[in-house]
């Protein structure tokens, strides 16, 4: 019967620790899973500010280019300066 008790207690044992181990696993995998997801929101945001900066260029280039259009075609019709 002793016997009974320790292999029920040395299973246990066992099983206790097998699982401590999974846990402290799987918290390892979630760190590094969150430090990978954070860092690939930090390099999609810096991506996103750079496109920003990009398009902001393109649309002053031309509004720049249209204005000067606009400033030409009224001059070919014969109109007043048009800002």
């Amino acid at each position: 019967m002793v016997e009974v008790w320790a292999a029920i207690a040395g299973a246990s044992v066992g099983a206790g620790a097998l699982a401590v181990k999974s846990a402290s696993r799987e918290s390892l995998q979630g760190r590094d899973t969150l430090v990978r997801l954070t860092s690939a929101v930090d390099n999609l945001a810096s991506r996103m500010d750079v496109l920003h900066a990009d398009l902001r260029v393109r649309d002053q280039e031309l509004f720049a280019r249209i204005s000067t259009l606009e400033q030409d075609v009224a001059r070919l019709e014969g109109h007043a300066n048009r800002n």
